[in-house]
């Protein structure tokens, strides 16, 4: 008796690693870009451990706080900027980015295309610091307080009192760049300037400024052009400057030491 002949199996193709193993459509999906973000010049590579600690410290007590909602009060008649540049002042590039719900993070960079110089996590909600932004003038003073014999540069401050518009508003934290702020940052290495939304991954468990993925809301982020202005070693000043001078958002920063 003859044996019939087999049926030929259907086989699912499937993509390989580079090792060999299947990749699930799961770890596809996941891949992200490239970090690719230069140094900034005279930035020290090798940042000590006990400073990544103090601010990992800092950034842990900050995030017990309760997020504050202030009610920004807009000066009437007051001086707006007009200029394109600001005498005196080295311009950077300044983004503002976070989900609507959570805290909004400022990283300054010296150009799109370089690793943040400073990276502050601030007590105000994304949306509400950018719905404020649409409407008119917004000032941000940080305060510390001034120490004997000080040494350190005032933007290396670990902690500041934060005040919107004259009014106190919580706190604001320098921290480390997380891999989910490099990423954002990546992803706009060549916006200049403008604003939007970002097509972050919800998958992510841990997100820029604290958010949990789609259930904060969308990364929403606004970059614009900053004079950076240092008028001593307890005074700073980051002033966004708008491309037709006149309208749109605008924002000052003060950082200062008393």
């Amino acid at each position: 008796m003859a044996t019939p002949p087999l049926t030929p199996r259907m086989l699912t193709p499937t993509t390989l690693s580079p090792l060999g193993s299947p990749r699930s459509k799961k770890s596809t999906a996941a891949v992200r870009p490239e970090i690719t973000l230069e140094q900034p010049s005279g930035k020290n590579k090798t940042t000590g451990s006990k400073s990544t600690k103090l601010f990992r410290r800092v950034r842990s007590v900050f995030r017990s706080l309760p997020i504050m909602s202030p009610m920004c009060k807009f000066p009437v008649g007051g001086t707006r900027l007009h200029e394109n540049h600001v005498h005196g002042g080295t311009r950077v590039t300044g983004t503002l980015f976070g989900y609507r719900k959570t805290r909004v993070n400022l990283a300054v960079q010296e150009n799109p295309r370089s690793l943040p110089i400073l990276l502050l996590e601030l007590a105000i909600p994304t949306g509400k610091l950018l719905q404020d932004l649409g409407v008119g003038l917004v000032r941000i003073a940080l305060e510390c307080e001034k120490k004997p014999s000080e040494k350190t540069k005032i933007i290396d401050e670990p902690i500041w009192a934060l005040y919107c518009n004259g009014k106190k508003s919580g706190y604001g934290v320098k921290r480390q760049p997380t891999e989910e702020d490099l990423v954002v940052m990546q992803m706009l290495h060549a916006v200049s300037m403008g604003a939007g939304v970002l097509p972050v991954s919800s998958s992510t468990t841990e997100q820029s400024g604290g958010g949990g993925g789609q259930q904060e809301g969308d990364l929403t982020y606004m970059r614009a052009h900053f004079e950076r202005v240092i008028g001593s070693r307890d005074s700073e000043t980051y002033y966004m400057m708008n491309p037709d001078g006149n309208s749109g958002p605008e924002l000052s920063i003060f950082f200062v030491r008393v």
